[in-house]
């Protein structure tokens, strides 16, 4: 190694306390950045370049370096993104984050060469407020990623001449997970866009034109459908209402045989007076002062099960649908079914 490669490395030997410091900086900036945007990624990591690492690149091509600070990537920072639009989300964020050095930085997702999917990533040249040294900042998603990594590990493009037939079969790889990586932020839009239009006609009242499914049944729910039935019951006693998770009963009125919103709706309607009924002979002899927000739906439920001929073999069936199959289930329908009898199978 020359004597103007030593010089840098003594440089880079003398300046590790301050990269150090920088890679803490830049760690925390990201993170609270992303935590505060509600972003998800897969990683954020920083690594700084090992002196064997930065020797061997002196070696190659010092001399186009004058100092350390020519050398960008002694300090390098990468984000991990689930989806490709997402890396266009966080690199408006580092423009107001960090002061991008626009001449040395590039986005290798603009080159669109045939083998080059796996080195798409975007990459900032980018320096800290009160810090001499740049660093890299790329940004690329999981799939770019985990190319990157599978093409470094098989020698792919490190100047070993590899066979025609491997080289059109990985090339063929590449074009099927840029495809993919395409197909994964096309599809979370469109799933997006579809939640905004089921929201929209939840709002709206049309739940005849929603199918019931795990996202519509959850914009169902945030229109707090219950609360007017659980505020009845609570006034019983006047109990605490504790919010319990409603998911579950999804479960419940797809075996109800409820393909719409408005099947739902329509039950929730019909059986809510009979509901309260139950709940009050329920409740009514109890000094119960907390009451879960599951209990008028679990009420709803319990009379449709009981008006429709279910039985108490319908009721084990209704708590096995809610909590998994096992012995108590069985008692609780009996329990169940014994309150309910002269409430609603004899009303």
């Amino acid at each position: 190694m020359d004597l103007h490669s030593e010089l840098i490395l003594e440089e880079y030997r003398a300046a590790l306390p301050e990269f150090e410091k920088m890679r803490a900086e830049v760690l925390h900036v990201l993170k609270d950045t992303l935590d505060r945007s509600g972003l998800i990624v897969t990683s954020i990591e920083a690594r700084i370049k090992t002196e064997q690492s930065l020797s061997g690149k002196l070696a190659l091509k010092g001399a186009k370096y004058n100092t350390l600070s020519d050398i960008t990537d002694i300090l390098g920072a990468r984000v991990v993104t689930f989806y490709t639009d997402d890396v266009d989300r966080i690199a408006a964020m580092a423009e107001q984050m960090f002061d991008i050095d626009w001449k040395n930085s590039v986005d290798k997702r603009m080159l669109h060469q045939l083998d080059s999917f796996g080195y798409n990533s975007l990459h900032y040249i980018c320096r800290l407020e009160g810090h001499i040294y740049p660093f890299e900042l790329q940004l690329r998603t999981t799939l770019q990623h985990a190319w990157a990594s599978i093409n470094h590990d098989i020698g792919y493009k490190t100047g070993v001449e590899i066979p025609r037939e491997y080289l059109r079969r990985i090339n063929r790889l590449s074009g099927l997970l840029e495809l993919a990586d395409d197909e994964f932020s096309r599809i979370r839009t469109e799933i997006t866009d579809y939640r905004r239009r089921v929201q929209q006609l939840v709002q709206n009242g049309k739940l005849d034109d929603v199918l019931l499914d795990g996202d519509t049944f959850t914009s169902y729910l945030q229109s707090r459908p219950f609360d007017r039935l659980n505020r009845r019951i609570a006034a019983i006693n006047q109990a605490e209402i504790q919010e319990a998770p409603l998911i579950r009963y999804l479960r419940v009125f797809k075996m109800f045989n409820c393909n719409t919103l408005g099947d739902v709706d329509r039950i929730v309607k019909k059986y809510e007076d009979d509901a309260y009924r139950l709940a009050r002979h329920q409740l009514g002899n109890t000094d119960l002062d907390i009451i879960s927000s599951a209990v008028g739906v679990q009420n709803i439920c319990t009379v449709y099960v009981l008006v429709n001929g279910g039985g108490k073999l319908g009721l084990v069936t209704l708590f096995d649908t809610l909590n998994g199959h096992n012995s108590q289930n069985e008692a609780i329908a009996e329990m169940t079914y014994e309150q309910a009898r002269k409430v609603i199978v004899d009303n």
